[in-house]
């Protein structure tokens, strides 16, 4: 799911939708009003699932897309190669998510996680 808001009221940190890909901003400049045209506003990001470098360059007064990025949290039932199973703890489901790389050693069963769930798409999100 997706929302739109205008570009000027975008924030480092916060979230933008580029190239259909849910990303978080880390950095803003904004160009001052010129003689054709209106104050432009370049973003950088970096892709939430895909770890992928983006930007954009659109008049601040333009309408963008925002994702809405859910944070939840599990448990981890059981690990099995790099996949890992995972108990949701507010409707108790189940679901499936490969771990990454940097988290192999981190992630044990029983221990409770967080996992960030856009447009679709889920990845384990610990914060080290």
């Amino acid at each position: 799911m997706k929302e739109q808001v205008e570009v000027r009221t975008l924030k480092e940190g916060k979230y933008v939708l580029i190239d259909e890909e849910p990303c978080v901003i880390k950095s803003i400049s904004h160009a001052k009003t010129g003689k054709h045209g209106s104050a432009k506003a370049r973003i950088d990001a970096i892709g939430i699932f895909d770890g992928t470098k983006r930007s954009i360059v659109q008049p601040v007064t333009d309408k963008t897309y925002v994702p809405i990025v859910e944070r939840k949290n599990g448990q981890v039932l059981a690990v099995k190669g790099d996949v890992c199973q995972i108990m949701d703890m507010a409707d108790y489901s189940t679901l499936e998510l490969k771990i990454p790389e940097d988290l192999k050693d981190k992630v044990e069963a029983g221990k409770d996680i967080s996992y960030l769930i856009s447009m679709g798409k889920m990845k384990i999100d610990m914060r080290i």
